[in-house]
């Protein structure tokens, strides 16, 4: 589904996805929460004649959307029609009105209905039988309810304040007598479960506030307008703080790599979202052994879902722990928020949970003992094959096109693992525990040396993608060499080498970096992630970039990632586009990218927060 032709909107975990007139009638449409789908048809019918005109959907903010209706060529009857979603509420306000100097009738129907399914099925998988949905009308309107087989119950109650004409299985009509020049509203309120209060929000005026100054350039202000705004509509509210979901729509979700990379990208600018993050992914830390759903006590999670498979078992997310990545992130993001903030409180409160991240990254995470952090991929349909950020089936591939087996060791992650090592060194002294500070700065010393021989390929100018499970390098041309600069990792010595490899030909699209480099085997433009560039993973290379003194080449990523943003109808940086090369046409972008994307929008972000000089 092509989200940029369809209104999506979204407030915490309540999200509407809906076709451009803001119907919804069939497919993956519908309105949701938490993972399920609380109504699979909500379609007016205004009667013959009656045109919708889109006035503008959405706002910034995704909470609200403007639409015009009329009857004839010049107004007979019109229609304003908006949408407001608020947490676990659609409320759909319509103002009907005779423009003519002669009464009028009108006749208006609103369609619903609720199959209360689970997220994946609603996006393919299949179906469970749900014989116990129940429809009781009234009225003022009817309620769905659905009783699901773990005993959970939910509801969804649809409202008019103006009593319809009738009320049946189909839904709710109106037959409206109209004087000329007559007014009416009709107010339509949907409301998902009861009693449920979702934690405070902030405000899109603060949260834009607290963002960095607007560039001078006014295309630029407009698509850092648009970041700002999708980030804050991107934030679930939960008792443990902020966290960004994924994307929008069908990862409205708290995914660890995602949020800790996001939450990375914001400071220091958004600090409790920091803070949020850590503590969220705290309080879901792996706890025991748990093959089906990947969990490792100290692993941080992949992915935590809420919908009746979930609760059933029959999906793993529960969550489900399949990352190999998250874990030291989670440790670094831990570092940066100190060192940002000053807060050592959070450290002392998290001090059990970054511990047994450690001690994960040391004993559960490394296979066969040799000091890299690897993952076996689960089987074809028992979870993801591929635990690292590019995490497609075919994303690790040798020179030749063999993909990667065995215990893979994936090159950022051990960029990581440095940081995280060397972070923790830091987090001890400063707890005044010296002897531990030296022992992680040596385990830090020491995968930085091992981690250079066994990766750098001299011929190549990089590093290897990873290693396979016989410790073969896969010897091809990637953008995985741009985090490591961000994490510290490369020695000074070979960092203009693979700053030259990464800007080179065969990497540099124009508009960022490609995920494999254009000579490669395996390399399709137009695949996920084999030839494809994501703006966060070029933004991710940028900061890197200063980090060794490549000032130049940083400014040359941040003016292609504003330019591709500026390129795009929503001025929103796409989840990834096809690595063709730039040329006078606009980018072309990946079919079915989520809009807006955390990590991107908040490349913006990051990108704007470079030191100065290397963004001019």
């Amino acid at each position: 589904m092509d989200f940029s032709k369809n209104l999506v909107l979204k407030e915490n975990y309540t999200f509407l996805v809906a076709d451009a007139e803001g119907q919804v009638a069939g497919g993956e449409r519908g309105l949701y929460d938490r993972d399920t789908r609380y109504l699979s048809r909500y379609r007016w019918s205004f009667g013959e004649g009656v045109q919708a005109l889109l006035l503008y959907s959405p706002r910034p903010d995704t909470t609200l959307a403007h639409y015009a209706l009329i009857e004839g060529p010049s107004q007979v009857v019109g229609i304003q029609r908006r949408l407001l979603l608020t947490p676990r509420q659609l409320t759909d306000l319509l103002r009907v009105e005779n423009s003519s100097a002669e009464p009028r009738q009108l006749k208006l129907k609103l369609e619903l209905a609720a199959d209360f399914a689970d997220l994946f099925e609603a996006r393919g998988w299949v179906r469970l039988e749900r014989p116990g949905i129940t429809t009781q009308l009234d009225p003022e309107g009817m309620t769905f309810s659905y009783t699901a087989q773990d005993g959970i119950t939910v509801k969804t109650a649809v409202r008019c304040a103006v009593v319809p004409s009738r009320v049946d299985a189909e839904g709710l009509h109106f037959e409206l007598a109209l004087a000329p020049r007559q007014r009416l509203d009709l107010s339509i309120s949907v409301q998902l479960d009861e009693g449920e209060v979702a934690p405070q929000a902030v405000s899109y005026e603060t949260w834009r506030q607290a963002g960095p100054s607007a560039p001078k350039r006014e295309r630029e202000q407009a698509v850092l307008e648009q970041a700002l705004m999708d980030l804050r509509a991107l934030l679930l509210f939960t008792e443990h703080g902020p966290i960004p979901a994924a994307g929008i729509p069908w990862y409205v979700a708290a995914f660890g790599r995602d949020a800790l990379l996001t939450a990375l990208l914001l400071l220091p600018h958004y600090p409790e979202v920091a803070k949020g993050t850590l503590r969220y992914l705290a309080a879901y830390q792996g706890q025991q052994l748990d093959p089906y759903r990947a969990e490792v006590p100290g692993k941080i999670m992949h992915e935590l879902r809420f919908g009746e498979l979930t609760r059933l078992g029959k999906s793993p997310h529960s969550p489900y722990y399949g990352t190999v990545d998250a874990t030291p992130l989670f440790v670094i993001l831990l570092y940066r928020y100190w060192q940002a903030t000053g807060d050592l409180t959070l450290v002392r409160e998290l001090r059990p949970h970054w511990e047994a991240a450690l001690r994960w990254m040391l004993t559960d995470a490394d296979l066969d003992g040799d000091g890299f952090l690897e993952f076996v991929g689960a089987a074809a349909g028992k979870g993801l094959m591929v635990q690292s950020w590019k995490d497609s089936h075919d994303s690790l591939s040798h020179a030749d096109g063999r993909l990667a087996s065995g215990a893979v060791a994936v090159s950022e992650v051990q960029g990581y693992a440095y940081a995280a090592y060397g972070a923790a060194a830091d987090l001890y002294a400063e707890l005044g525990e010296s002897e531990q500070a030296t022992l992680w700065l040596e385990r830090a010393a020491a995968i930085k040396a091992k981690f250079h021989q066994a990766f750098w390929l001299d011929d190549l100018g990089t590093y290897a993608l990873a290693l396979d499970g016989d410790k073969r390098p896969l010897k091809v041309q990637n953008s995985d060499a741009g985090h490591l600069l961000w994490a510290g990792v490369v020695p000074e010595e070979v960092a203009p080498r693979l700053v030259a490899t990464l800007m080179s030909e065969a990497l540099w699209s124009g508009w960022g970096i490609r995920t494999l480099g254009a000579a490669e085997a395996r390399y399709n433009p137009v695949s996920y992630h084999n030839g494809s560039v994501w703006p966060h993973d070029t933004a991710l290379a940028a900061g890197g970039m200063v980090r060794y003194g490549f000032h130049e080449e940083a400014a040359q990523i941040r003016r292609a990632a504003f330019d591709l943003a500026a390129s795009q109808a929503d001025l929103r940086l796409p989840e990834l586009i096809a690595g063709y090369p730039r040329r006078d046409t606009p980018p072309v972008p990946y079919p079915v990218a989520c809009r807006p994307q955390a990590w991107d929008a908040a490349a913006i972000v990051y990108l704007l927060s470079l030191p100065p000089a290397t963004v001019s």
